[in-house]
């Protein structure tokens, strides 16, 4: 019946005896209890063996004396271990649990005695010194000198013992670390000894509750976070799950040195697996529906160091559906739902000028809103039925007034329309299976309402015939289109870039700045009492999440509706489906056919290889009808080859300088060559003759592109330039005609560029790793992200334009949602990966060493390597159905892959 939970805050359990409880001792109602006896740092708490006797918790500070009563007898050898006794009068105590039910605590006022005589009686004097001590830092004034003196006290106990290694699970167990820390669950923390070893993580209470040692084994770890507890940066947070709302532990350490150490070591261990994700390796699984809106925001809170054991950061959910009257809940109705863009704050127009109006005429610091959508008070709001103790505890042994309690969802959320400081949101809880927090299961007396209506299970809309179905709705309210569409404006809002600064004012956003991370640093306090005051203000107050997006957050990508039905699992009967399956268009063929090949690009399978050039191979271009197969080298050579009669048909060389790419104009009479001696070269494949030379560039040309007849070149002199090219007549001599139409600037080198699919954009890649996009019809850049330390090999968008995928000298992949130039994801690769092709999702890539890989980028590893070069691979041509590929290298081979499935 014991839990930390009857401690009051910020209090610790120090250690326990077995005892009786003697009352009224020497009279005729004399009564004996046997139980355990428990010193805390601010109060005696008995627990009966008998479940029907009330818990008693004596707090010291309402202690008049405490003393060994046989004190004056403390001589005679014949009394001084018998009795081992201790007497405690005081002037109140509270009874908890009576007839073990959960209630508000009783507390009985006026002077009594208490009487408890230890088993072990050799052990008297110390406990009696120990709560000596602990009614000395009771009494003293300030809650500063009383934290003090306490910490203190638990900090020699700490000292004077160690982690006990006949705990370990194996004798060979090597010991890396041991440190003090303390185990955070809500509402409680408790101190302890945490050591890892190098197959286990232990953490071992100093009191043995609620077990004498907490193990988990590292190699069913999955994720662990740094944690900020209490504003510092001391916790650590280990999870054995990939999806869990709540972990396997949560720790605190007493300096940031010790956490530190740890993360690292238990980080290190499980890189193998995993290590910490970033909130952009899940956006780009959010974006493509790998991942649902529920699970992205979990790993959002997770983040941004909410966390289920420490009730001031509690996950949040946003509030989604708005209508709590209708006999059905229409999902189709955008009304149905909450406006996602605005804060809970600011959905009530009346209300909100209200807060404006106090607002403007506010002294600095200004805030609109008095109250936060997330604290421990709202929590245990919502949590009462399930949590009752966690409520008794957060408010001094008192359920909040019946009136206040969550009663009904309607009035909930009307209240969080209308009044006038409520702007809480959810909490994850609504979108989960588990209903128990809706129900009054416990029986609990939770109080009368104005009308004479005691408080059970909470009333629900009209539309849910009861809890689960509510929380179904809800569930699918949340992954609802409207919501998928939405999403990312409450993420602005909540960790994003409407979290601070200018955008948060404008989004009507603000809250008190003791509210955000890094709006006070408690280690510039140098009052203790003043450090506690704060402290305490600001975990019951509530805290915003840390801020993990400084720019706007990208949308969902919503499928079709046709390839909707088809990954749906709930899907659309054919009847319905908008196309009949007989009348599929050639492009819905040809787009299954490269869908196919994707999915197979791992059977690549070697066909020919052939070395034509001398040095590495730079450049592939093909015709048409695939039967002729153009490379450019660093040797400086262009080449013909005949895919039919395997031979070298034409070998050209412009000048003495390198040739870095060649493309085939449509139409296959023309070929262009870039060169590192500034030039472009045009090559008649008729006449077998250069035909015009453009000397565009004051530093060698990168990479060429040509689209809609215009042709795009990069160069290491710092530009992009885009040409109209009037072709020339061969016959007449006539030469080609360019007019340069726009020129991108950079601050360095180009290194690689493209373009995506529609011809709109324009990727380009530097020398020092920025990654810029530009809007082709206006030649103005849109985003540049620094992306990579290093240069930028090659880039690409994804087909649908929404992504552009990098790879570099760093070994990194890196990918860029286009729309709102965020940096969504990043893949470390153990080596370069020179070039590459990808769908969106599955990336080919050549590597430095010479080996062809394929990955699954949402995963973020590598699923086939594929043994192709002895060289790193620096070209590669890929067909339009995706299934043949071309590979140049180093190594001087050209080899032609087939797919074979």
């Amino acid at each position: 019946r014991f839990s930390l939970l009857l401690l009051n805050l910020e209090e610790y359990y120090f250690e326990q005896h077995t005892a009786n409880h003697i009352i009224n001792k020497g009279c005729r109602d004399e009564r004996k209890f046997r139980g355990s006896l428990k010193i805390c740092s601010k109060s005696i708490i008995f627990e009966p063996d008998d479940n029907n006797q009330p818990i008693i918790k004596i707090p010291l500070r309402d202690c008049i004396s405490i003393k060994a009563p046989e004190d004056h007898e403390a001589n005679n050898p014949f009394t001084r271990d018998t009795s081992g006794g201790i007497s405690v009068v005081c002037n109140q105590v509270f009874l908890i649990k009576e007839r073990n039910i959960i209630a508000p605590y009783k507390t009985v006022r006026g002077k009594s005695e208490h009487l408890f005589h230890l088993d072990v009686a050799g052990k008297l004097g110390d406990v009696v010194q120990t709560l000596h001590q602990l009614y000395r830092a009771s009494c003293l004034d300030k809650m500063g000198d009383q934290a003090a003196m306490i910490t203190a006290i638990l900090q020699s106990r700490l000292a004077r013992t160690s982690f006990d290694k006949n705990r370990f699970q194996s004798i060979s167990e090597t010991l890396h670390m041991e440190c003090k820390a303390e185990m955070v669950t809500p509402l409680v923390t408790n101190p302890g000894h945490v050591c890892v070893t190098d197959a286990n993580l232990y953490f071992q209470p100093l009191n043995g509750y609620p077990k004498p040692v907490v193990q988990i084994t590292l190699q069913n770890v999955r994720r662990i976070y740094k944690r900020r507890h209490g504003l510092m940066p001391l916790g650590l947070e280990v999870f054995c799950t990939e999806n869990d709302l709540c972990s396997d532990i949560y720790l605190k350490f007493y300096n940031y040195q010790d956490r530190d150490e740890l993360y690292y070591l238990i980080a290190t261990y499980i890189e193998n697996h995993i290590t910490e994700h970033t909130a952009e390796s899940y956006m780009l699984q959010w974006q493509r529906g790998h991942i649902s809106n529920y699970q992205y925001l979990l790993h959002l809170n997770n983040l941004a160091d909410r966390s289920c054991n420490d009730l001031s950061q509690y996950p949040v959910f946003p509030w989604i559906i708005a209508d709590y009257s209708s006999a059905v809940l229409d999902l189709t109705k955008p009304e149905t739902f909450r406006d996602l863009s605005k804060p809970i704050g600011a959905l009530n127009k009346e209300r909100l000028d209200r807060l404006l109006k106090r607002y403007q005429e506010m002294p600095e610091p200004k805030f609109m809103y008095g109250s936060h959508y997330s604290s421990p008070g709202y929590v245990l709001f919502y949590l009462v039925r399930v949590a009752p103790e966690y409520m008794l505890c957060l408010q001094n042994g008192k359920f909040d007034h019946a009136d206040r309690m969550f009663n009904s969802l309607a009035e909930t959320w009307k209240n969080c329309l209308d009044g006038a400081t409520d702007f809480k949101e959810l909490i994850p809880e609504f979108y989960e299976n588990d209903s128990s927090f809706l129900v009054n299961s416990l029986k609990l007396d939770l109080g009368k309402r104005q009308g004479g209506k005691m408080v059970e299970d909470v009333e629900l809309p009209p539309w849910a015939s009861g809890p689960d179905d509510f929380l179904q709705k809800s569930q699918e309210a949340l992954e609802s289109q409207y919501v998928s569409e939405h999403l990312h404006e409450w993420i602005d809002i909540i960790f994003g870039y409407k979290q601070k600064g200018g955008e948060a004012v404008a989004a009507h956003n603000v809250f008190h700045p003791l509210t955000y991370e890094g709006g006070v640093d408690l280690n510039s306090i140098l009052d203790p009492n003043e450090k506690v005051a704060l402290l305490t203000q600001i975990l019951e107050f509530g805290q915003t999440p840390k801020q993990l997006f400084t720019t706007p957050h990208p949308r969902r990508i919503i499928p079709k509706l046709k390839s909707l039905s088809r990954a749906s699992s709930h899907s659309v009967s054919i009847a319905e489906s908008p196309v009949s399956p007989n009348e599929e268009s050639f492009e819905d063929l040809t787009e299954e056919s490269i869908t196919l090949a994707w999915n197979n690009i791992a059977k690549l399978k070697l066909d020919e290889q052939y070395k034509i050039h001398k040095e590495a191979v730079t450049g592939i271009a093909v015709t048409s009808n695939g039967s002729s197969v153009f490379t450019t080298s660093q040797d400086s050579t262009l080449k013909m080859f005949s895919k039919e009669s395997k031979t070298i048909q034409r070998s050209v060389s412009f000048s003495s300088m390198a040739l870095s790419s060649c493309l085939i104009l449509p139409g296959d009479t023309t070929v262009i060559s870039s060169s590192w001696d500034n030039h472009i070269y045009f090559y008649s494949v008729a006449f077998g003759r250069q035909q015009d030379t453009l000397m565009g560039h004051d530093d060698a040309v990168s990479k060429i592109c040509w689209r809609d007849g215009r042709l795009y070149s990069a160069s290491w002199d710092s530009t992009v330039k885009v040409w109209h090219c009037a072709p020339g007549e061969t016959l007449s001599n006539k030469k080609h005609q360019f007019e340069l139409l726009a020129e991108l600037e950079h601050d360095v080198s180009v290194n690689t560029m493209d373009l995506n699919a529609a011809n709109t954009l324009l990727a380009s890649g530097t020398k020092e790793g920025t990654m810029s996009v530009w809007d082709v019809a206006t030649a103005t850049l849109l985003h540049q992200v620094p992306c990579h330390s290093g240069t930028v090999f090659d880039a690409a968008f994804s087909p649908d334009s929404r992504h552009l995928l990098s790879t570099g000298e760093d070994c990194c992949f890196k990918v860029i949602d286009v729309q709102t130039g965020m940096l969504i994801s990043s893949v470390s690769t153990d080596e370069p990966q020179r070039c590459l092709k990808w769908d969106g999702n599955i990336i080919l890539s050549g590597s430095q060493s010479g080996d062809l890989l394929v990955w699954d980028l949402l995963l973020g590893k590598v699923t086939e390597r594929i043994k192709a070069h002895t060289g790193a691979v620096v070209s590669m041509w890929m067909s339009e159905q995706c299934s043949s590929v071309i590979t140049g290298g180093e190594d001087r081979q050209l080899i032609f892959w087939k797919l074979q499935y």
